[in-house]
């Protein structure tokens, strides 16, 4: 593994984790976003994020602040991408979209690149076509709040060559994270195989009447002694990405419709879009699940 540049594509909760831990870690990042409204937003979350760093993780302010040094940003596609040795795709969760940024970054892109997407549900082999390198293209799935949830799962397809899953594995321990090797595709990886349907279902619970967001969190916390219930889990992992997921099953599955379909019109279209606005399911920066009297 010779990467030394690598630009993060999507700008969003976890694209901009994503950025940071790996600058934080001494690669030199550059943000790509589609206007300049998402970059001044991109930033905002970089200091958020820096603030995070020098209380919970860095050793000192001085490498916080030379990780903020190391992020650049950008509007221009070919510009963040120049002199990529690795770029990590962590836009919406659809396909329309991903097709159309594959097909512009494979014209931009150098020769040498990797691409990895950092797709919640798709498997690689949905869109390596967009791009003009199967070859040097896989998954690189992170967790939300990756500095200290750090599992990075690396997924190839079967036209993957194996000496670039061998380099995002160590990328991947480079910057902090366990490796976890992925030996076939699978929707979900792990994680979100685990981790989607149990959203889901409580999600159901909810759009079905049977209890309200907070009775359904305070059954989980107390019943397995969880630090969050699901519902705080989804102000993490952000209602439009929740919502993407969701509606993309939508057509032939009346639940997933209603799901949608409330999270769509109670939330989203509010601006509540969870912990990165300041609300969702709960209030931030002090939720109701974490004051005292939640699980009485």
């Amino acid at each position: 593994m010779n990467f030394k540049n690598v630009t993060v594509a999507g700008s969003g909760v976890l694209g901009s984790q994503i950025a940071f831990q790996t600058a934080f870690k001494g690669f030199e990042v550059n943000v790509y976003d589609i206007n300049d409204a998402a970059i001044e937003a991109a930033k905002e979350r970089a200091n958020k994020l820096a603030i995070i760093y020098k209380n919970d993780v860095a050793q000192n302010d001085a490498e916080v602040e030379a990780a903020l040094g190391r992020l650049s940003f950008y509007t221009d596609l070919g510009e963040a991408v120049q002199n990529a040795d690795l770029v990590i795709e962590a836009i919406p969760e659809r396909l329309d979209i991903k097709q159309g940024f594959y097909e512009q970054l494979s014209k931009v892109a150098p020769a040498k690149t990797v691409f990895a997407t950092n797709s919640s549900t798709m498997i690689p082999s949905q869109f390596r076509q967009f791009t003009d390198r199967p070859e040097k293209f896989l998954a690189l799935h992170f967790a939300n709040e990756i500095w200290k949830n750090n599992t990075a799962e690396i997924m190839g397809h079967d036209a993957t060559d194996k000496q670039y899953e061998e380099q995002v594995i160590e990328f991947a321990r480079a910057i902090g994270m366990v490796p976890l090797h992925i030996l076939k595709e699978q929707p979900g990886y792990i994680l979100n195989s685990l981790l989607v349907p149990f959203l889901n279902a409580a999600q159901s619970l909810y759009a079905h009447g049977v209890a309200d967001p907070h009775t359904i969190d305070k059954t989980w916390m107390i019943a397995t002694s969880a630090p969050r219930g699901p519902f705080a889990i989804l102000d993490v992992v952000g209602l439009e990405t929740a919502y993407n997921i969701v509606a993309a099953h939508a057509v032939n599955n009346p639940t997933a419709a209603k799901i949608a379909e409330l999270i769509k019109a109670e939330y989203i279209d509010k601006g509540k879009l969870g912990i990165a606005t300041g609300e969702g399911f709960y209030k931030y920066p002090n939720p109701a699940f974490e004051e005292p009297d939640f699980l009485k």
